[in-house]
């Protein structure tokens, strides 16, 4: 009997073994053992504000949902991590709902605003809007000035996942796994233009704009969620690579 019974019990060893990995999920709002190895930050805890605030220097005035953070009603412009940083890598999680237009915003240098401007003017954006399209203003673009090679959103309510990486000039985004945009600020000489001569609205010269600054989530009328906000220090890492003035 237990010849007859041991390849049946291999077999059902064998079967778990495989079916095991697809049936775990990973854990929200925390850093894997790879990340933490790595050097990842956790931004955002999923269970509180730890870190945030209002672009006006408050608390938000909307809770929690679905263990993210959703800065629609959240009493200011955006929701911001209160860390400045220079190069980085960001990831995270987002979900809209129908109609939204919300942002990822970095290297927001001041939160004041400035000649009656609100505070995305002191910063640079990542679009994200509920539509299908590729252009200047659609997900995945640097808002106003360069437009994604595709846009790869799922529809809204459902998550997308996204990696933003600053590092000099260059910024770099790619959406659900696909590189959609990588762009180098210093090719952005002049006011009002983009590199091919075509305006866009702002009033700077890019490669002038500061490279530290704030990281926001955009209200801007509509429900967003994100979660799962990690950052690794690309500064750092290049501080600690940079050999010394002995030649070590």
């Amino acid at each position: 009997m237990k010849q007859l019974l041991a390849p049946w019990v291999c077999s059902l060893s064998v079967l778990l073994c495989i079916a095991s990995p697809l049936e775990v999920e990973a854990a929200e709002n925390v850093l894997t053992a790879s990340e933490r190895r790595a050097g990842w930050q956790l931004l955002f805890d999923g269970k509180t504000f730890d870190g945030w605030m209002t672009s006006d220097g408050k608390p938000s005035r909307r809770p929690l949902e679905q263990s993210a953070i959703n800065p629609h009603r959240c009493g200011a412009y955006m929701m911001v991590h209160k860390k400045m940083w220079t190069d980085f890598r960001l990831k995270l999680d987002f979900k809209i709902s129908p109609r939204c237009n919300s942002g990822i915003f970095f290297r927001t240098w001041t939160l004041k605003k400035l000649d009656g401007k609100d505070v995305g003017f002191n910063g640079l954006e990542i679009a994200i809007d509920d539509t299908r399209k590729a252009g200047y203003h659609d997900t995945g673009a640097l808002y106003d000035l360069v437009k994604p090679t595709r846009n790869t959103m799922k529809p809204a309510l459902e998550w997308n996942q996204m990696e933003l990486t600053c590092r000099g000039q260059s910024v770099r985004v790619v959406l659900n796994g696909v590189k959609v945009l990588e762009t180098d600020l210093e090719r952005f000489d002049k006011k009002h233009t983009r590199p091919d001569g075509t305006r866009h609205k702002f009033p700077f010269a890019f490669k002038d704009h500061p490279r530290r600054g704030y990281i926001g989530l955009q209200d801007h009328g509509a429900d967003c969620w994100f979660k799962n906000i990690k950052l690794l220090d690309l500064s750092r890492r290049a501080a600690k690579a940079k050999p010394r003035a002995d030649g070590t």
